[in-house]
């Protein structure tokens, strides 16, 4: 549980229990998760700290918010070198069959030349098809 003490550290964030323990759930999917997601493995943590600790890990640059269209923000873990800002964003992957999001870090998000005076506050790139779990089920 050290490395997780010590990411929250360098994100200045206090490792309390509570906190470890929902960082390292979050630490255990291999795909975007939501609220929803982390509230059902947290059976026993209030719904409102989880949603607090969220604000905050995001606010610390812990993790990133992902609008994938389906009506839930999603969240996911950034890297240690993430700062969040234009030049980190990648390319998000929903899939149409079981719904998961997945973080394509391999995948930056393209330079955009914006009209002069425009001034680019965020960017959502989510792309959408089948992922490799549910593509198998199909023939190509």
């Amino acid at each position: 549980m050290k490395s997780l003490e010590e990411r929250l550290q360098k994100r200045s964030i206090k490792p309390t229990a509570v906190r470890l323990l929902i960082f390292q759930i979050m630490s255990e999917f291999k795909r975007a998760f939501s609220l929803t997601d982390l509230e059902t493995e947290l059976e026993t943590v209030n719904k409102s700290t989880i949603f607090r600790t969220l604000t905050l890990f995001h606010d610390n640059l812990l993790i990133h918010t992902i609008d994938d269209g389906s009506g839930s923000m999603k969240y996911s873990i950034c890297s240690d070198t993430c700062m969040c800002n234009v030049g980190d964003l990648h390319v998000h992957f929903n899939c149409n069959r079981c719904k998961n999001t997945f973080c394509l870090e391999s995948i930056a998000i393209p330079p955009i030349q914006l009209p002069d005076s425009f001034l680019l506050e965020s960017i959502n790139f989510v792309m959408k098809g089948m992922c490799n779990e549910c593509s198998r089920f199909f023939k190509k």
